[in-house]
C-alpha cells in the first residue's frame, strides 16, 4: 500500500472505503476498497476533499477481484449464458434463453475446491428464463494470484462446458386422455386446463387429442394414430394406478413401444410411465397432475421439452429431492422438489 495523489492513482486499486457526505442527505460510502480508480472519478474524488489516496498496486502475478470473476465466469459458461460486469467483485451468470440449466457437478466440484474460489449456481435441470441469473462467481480476498485463475481455467477446460443451457424446442404434442368416463362423457376433461396449459407456457402445442376408454387396442391405436400425425412428444393421461382396469401401461406395451420406466420414486407422482415408440417420447402421467400444482410431469415435461432422453437410472436418482412438500403455496421451480 502507498500514497500517491489522485491524479496518479488512475488505474490502481483503493484500500480502503471513502466516505461521502451530502448534507441532510446522505452519509456512507462513495468509493469502496477494492475500487480501481478510473479518469472520470478524479473530479469527484477532489469534491470529496481527497488530494491523496492510498492505493494498492498490483504486481503482474496478482489479479483484482473484477479481473479474477469476468475470466471465471468466461471460463465456465458454454452455450446461451452471459455475464455481467462485476460489481464489487462479484460476476453474476444469466440466461440468455428459455431452457434447462445443466452443470457438470464434478467439474463445479473441482473448481469450488480451489481455496479462496467459488461458482455458486442453480441446481442441474433447472428450468430457467431468459434474463433469470443461474449463478455467480468471485474471489473471497481482494486480489489473487494469477496462477490460481490459470489452474480454474485448465479445470473448467477438462470439463467444458461447466454451465450451459439447453434451449426448449417447439414440439407438435399429442395427447391420448383415457378413461370410459371420460370417453363417455360422465365427466368432463380436465386435459387442456390443467395438462395442456403447462404446454403452452414452454412455447409447444397440443396439436391432437384423442380420447379412449379403458381399452390397451384403442389406447395403443391412439398412440400410433398420434406418431402418424407427426407428434414429436406424446402424452397419456388417466389409467396409471394399481386399479385392474387402469391398462395404459398395458395400451403402451400392445403397442411395441419400449417403457423405460413404470414407477418413479417422485411423490406426487409414483405411477409415472415413460416410453419411447419410434423415437417419440411417451409421457404416462398419473391421475396426480389433475389436482397437485407440482407433480412428475413437471419434472418430466421441460427435459421432453429440451429434446433430452432421460434414463431410468437418472429417474431412480431423482429419489433424493422427489418428495414434493404439498406447500400451501406453491412456488415450484424455486423449491427442493425434484433437485
Amino acid at each position: 500500500m502507498k500514497k500517491v495523489t489522485v491524479e496518479k492513482a488512475v488505474g490502481m486499486i483503493l484500500a480502503h472505503d471513502i466516505t461521502r457526505i451530502v448534507p441532510g442527505k446522505f452519509k456512507g460510502v462513495g468509493f469502496k476498497k477494492g475500487h480501481v480508480v478510473q479518469q472520470q472519478d478524479i473530479a469527484e474524488l477532489l469534491k470529496l476533499g481527497k488530494q491523496h489516496l492510498f492505493v494498492m498496486n498490483l504486481p503482474q502475478t496478482q489479479l483484482h477481484e473484477n479481473d479474477a470473476a469476468l475470466r471465471i465466469a468466461s471460463a465456465v459458461c458454454g452455450d446461451f449464458l452471459e455475464w455481467t460486469q462485476p460489481s464489487e467483485g462479484k460476476s453474476s451468470i444469466r440466461a440468455r434463453i428459455d431452457g434447462l440449466l445443466k452443470v457438470d457437478t464434478a467439474g463445479l466440484l473441482r473448481i469450488n475446491k480451489i481455496n479462496k474460489i467459488i461458482l455458486s449456481t442453480l441446481k442441474n435441470n433447472f428450468p430457467c428464463t431468459k434474463g433469470q441469473t443461474v449463478a455467480g462467481t468471485r474471489i473471497i480476498p481482494l486480489t489473487i494470484a494469477k496462477g490460481k485463475i490459470e489452474r480454474l481455467e485448465v479445470i473448467a477446460g477438462k470439463y467444458y462446458p461447466v454451465l450451459h443451457m439447453v434451449p426448449y424446442k417447439v414440439f407438435r404434442v399429442g395427447a391420448v386422455v383415457t378413461g370410459s368416463e371420460i370417453y363417455q362423457g360422465l365427466i368432463k376433461d380436465g386435459f387442456d386446463d390443467y395438462v395442456g396449459k403447462k404446454v403452452e407456457s414452454f412455447g409447444s402445442r397440443v396439436v391432437k387429442k384423442i380420447l379412449t376408454p379403458d381399452d390397451p387396442k384403442m389406447i395403443a391405436a391412439a398412440i400410433a394414430a398420434l406418431s402418424e400425425y407427426g407428434c414429436d412428444l406424446i402424452l397419456t393421461t388417466g389409467g396409471l394406478s394399481v386399479d385392474p382396469d387402469d391398462v395404459t401401461q398395458q395400451g403402451v406395451r400392445r403397442l411395441g413401444a419400449k417403457i423405460i420406466v413404470y414407477g418413479a420414486p417422485i411423490l406426487p407422482g409414483a405411477m409415472f410411465l415413460y416410453a419411447r415408440y419410434n423415437n417419440i417420447p411417451i409421457l404416462g402421467l398419473p391421475a396426480c397432475v389433475y389436482y397437485h400444482s407440482s407433480t412428475v410431469y413437471d419434472l418430466m415435461l421441460p427435459r421432453a421439452l429440451a429434446g433430452e432422453e432421460i434414463t431410468s437410472a437418472e429417474i431412480a436418482e431423482m429419489g433424493h429431492g422427489g418428495l414434493c412438500l404439498n406447500c400451501e403455496t406453491c412456488r415450484y421451480p424455486v423449491c427442493p422438489f425434484g433437485k
